[in-house]
Order: C-alpha cells, then structure tokens, then sequence
C-alpha cells in the first residue's frame, strides 16, 4: 500500500460515514439544531463538505466543485459561494438549510470524487509540496490532507451524534 492509497481509504471513511449519517434523514431532522445555537447535521455536513471542496481544489489548482458545478446554486444558501462556515455565527449556521438528504450526499459524492481523483495521481514526493505559506511553519501538502481528513471525521462524527439525539427525543 503507498500513501496515496492509505489517503483513499481515509476519504472514503469520511464519505461512507456521511452517507450512514445523513442517509434517510428528512429534511426536518437535517436542519433541526439541538438547541437555538447549537449546529445542525445538515451545517456539519455542509461545512465539512465546503472545506474539503476549498482546501483540495486550492491544493489541485482546480476551480470548487460548489461554484463549478453549481452546487451552490441548487442550494441557493443566504451566504456569499465562498462561505465555508469557518467562523460561522449562529445566525450563520441556521442559515445553511438543505432541502433534502440527496442534495447534501449528491454536492458531497461530487467532491468526494474530484478528491479521489487528485489523491490517486499523487506520489509520495508531492506531499512535501508547500500549499500555504501563511502558517509558521508552512503547509505541506500532506499535512493538509492530513488536517482535511482529521476536520472531515470530526464533523461527521458530531453529526452522527445529533443524529442520534435528535432521533431519541
């Protein structure tokens, strides 16, 4: 196994966790919040989503797949196309509303997909290349994968877990 391989595996970790979370889920239990400024499974999925989408296609040299492909558009969010809810206010977070389960897995597949193709055309020699310089000390590409990955299966798992309370009210 080579480390793009190992890279593989753990995105598509992320993906089949989003789909057993978010999977069967009505729009209501989507955007249902816990409480008033706690996040929503559709936010966390979203936002995980959105960083993954600016943070590989930065790395790529490639356009996002939300302004691309017109994901944004089909969610016709309140939030300027480059939002990714890093920062978000609650107001924010509230703001971010799917209509269904197929909109929010449909923008992630995509993603997930412009992903993998990135991932698999990397050798080991690439993941020393500095993608961000504003950091002390800079950015490799690996470490932001790395990060990507590590943010991505945080996320899901908070959304899994409302999931879980929310269906045991």
């Amino acid at each position: 196994m080579n480390t793009a391989d190992l890279l593989l595996d753990a995105f598509g970790r992320v993906r089949e966790t989003v789909h057993t979370t978010v999977g069967g889920l009505s729009a209501d239990l989507l955007n249902a919040r816990p409480d008033k400024d706690a996040n929503s499974i559709a936010w966390l999925v979203w936002h995980l989503t959105r960083v993954q989408d600016d943070h590989v296609a930065d790395a790529a040299g490639t356009g996002q797949v939300w302004t691309g492909e017109d994901w944004a558009g089909r969610f016709d969010l309140p939030l300027p196309p480059e939002a990714t809810g890093y920062g978000h206010s609650s107001k924010e977070v509230g703001q971010v509303r799917v209509a269904s389960a197929d909109l929010l897995l449909g923008y992630h597949d995509a993603v997930h997909a412009r992903t993998t193709a990135f991932v698999r055309g990397l050798g080991d020699d690439a993941l020393d290349r500095i993608v961000d310089e504003a950091w002390s000390p800079p950015v490799t590409l690996g470490v932001r994968l790395i990060s990507v990955i590590a943010d991505d299966l945080q996320h899901v798992g908070q959304a899994a877990y409302v999931r879980g309370a929310l269906e045991r009210r």
